[in-house]
């Protein structure tokens, strides 16, 4: 159902309590999932809900120890310190469940002496493997996965984009770490990417960057003709 549907028919078993109210309570206390597709490519779609058991088929378990969601966790992000985990989850003293998987996991220390959890075949690149550049799309869980987000961010990890812009624009990384901002205008003649970056791209950098970007056009706009624009930076 879309959220307007359960309003209405929320509304007309309990017609004395507003209708908005009843479908917004409705969706923060049963669990529900978001059915696809949200969307068809390059087009949007309004949100359609399934209760949960509905979707699965099946009871929701009763067992609520998140030991399967940190496993999870460390296989996609990992390796990530305990306040990493706490940051992408919102799950509070989660130490006693990474002591509890300790025997399966690989532990390191970073260079700051923090402890580290990863699966035991997470791969662990040579630190020397080359970095090639990447287009992230808007509001990207590898940017915002770790309470530490030097790893990606430079500085002080601090998100580098205005509030609410992390929605309308992907960044790009160069070796690994954000470098600036890019879209894509589909209307325009041609389909142009557009890239601004934070700081002035070395020659053999934004070649790179124009061969990503050829890539990536010719996956959002195959067979149409298309331009890359790379402004100076700053």
């Amino acid at each position: 159902r879309s959220t307007a549907e359960l309003s209405r028919l929320l509304h007309e078993r309990w017609p004395e309590r507003d209708a908005a109210s009843l479908a917004m309570a409705f969706r923060y206390l049963v669990p529900l999932v978001q059915v696809p597709p949200r969307g068809l490519w390059a087009k949007s779609g309004g949100p359609r809900s399934a209760t949960t058991e509905a979707w699965l088929g099946r009871p929701l378990a009763t067992e609520t120890a998140p030991d399967a969601l940190v496993l999870r966790y460390l296989a996609a992000f990992g390796p990530a310190t305990a306040a990493d985990v706490t940051a992408w989850s919102w799950l509070a003293n989660l130490r006693p469940v990474l002591e509890r998987l300790r025997p399966s996991l690989r532990t390191f220390r970073d260079e700051r002496g923090r402890e580290l959890f990863d699966v035991a075949d997470g791969p662990l690149p040579d630190p020397d493997t080359p970095a090639p550049p990447r287009f992230l799309p808007e509001y990207d869980n590898i940017l915002l996965s770790h309470k530490d987000r030097t790893r990606m961010i430079g500085g002080d990890g601090e998100v580098p984009w205005a509030a609410g812009d992390g929605g309308r624009m992907g960044i790009f990384l160069v070796d690994g770490f954000t470098a600036g901002t890019w879209r894509i205008r589909p209307d325009a003649k041609p389909v142009t990417l557009r890239i601004e970056p934070w700081q002035p791209l070395a020659p053999v950098e934004r070649a790179a960057l124009e061969i990503e970007g050829e890539a990536l056009l010719g996956f959002v706009a195959p067979s149409l003709p298309f331009d890359i624009r790379i402004t100076p930076a700053e």
